[in-house]
């Protein structure tokens, strides 16, 4: 039996730097979608000064855009929701930046809080709402770019057409 690892055959592979791929400069699979998310959320100042609530309405401000694909700041305030809803041909990656919120679908409820992260397929339908006591600021990407978003019936609300990113 060798005793050899992997890592002592090969080498470290964070060794060989012509060995790895460069960071695109704009990401195409899901997971590299989840790291740009990601890395918009650990830098503060990219989004923390532009955010601004409204009780009247949900905020949005679309924050970047890159070929095939949009980056939306969403603000919420206490009781505030997207309506359940799904996002046409988008699929998507959601994430909390501050606060918390409540995430319903078909499957059930989930609580997410800063640093969460959910990413999605196209005709996902879900509602998301802040039932906290404080406001909470979340960032949606979506690729590719949103275009549609058909609301769905809930058992407590009839259907109502919007064209706000959620």
């Amino acid at each position: 039996m060798n005793s050899d690892s992997d890592l002592q055959i090969a080498g470290d592979i964070l060794e060989v730097q012509h060995l790895l791929q460069p960071a695109r400069e704009h990401p195409s699979t899901v997971s590299e979608f989840v790291g740009l998310a990601r890395s918009i959320a650990a830098d503060r100042a990219r989004w923390a000064d532009i955010a601004r609530y409204d009780s009247a309405s949900r905020w949005y401000h679309r924050l970047h855009q890159g070929p095939g694909y949009e980056v939306w700041l969403l603000s919420w305030v206490p009781g505030q929701g997207s309506g359940r809803h799904d996002h046409g041909l988008s699929a998507g990656v959601l994430t909390v930046l501050e606060g918390e919120l409540t995430e319903h679908t078909e499957r059930g409820t989930r609580s997410l809080g800063a640093g969460a992260q959910r990413s999605f397929a196209p005709g996902y339908v879900h509602e998301v709402v802040n039932d906290s006591l404080e406001p909470a600021v979340s960032l949606h990407i979506y690729y590719p770019g949103l275009t549609e978003m058909p609301m769905h019936p809930s058992q407590s609300a009839p259907t109502a057409v919007s064209a706000v990113p959620a």
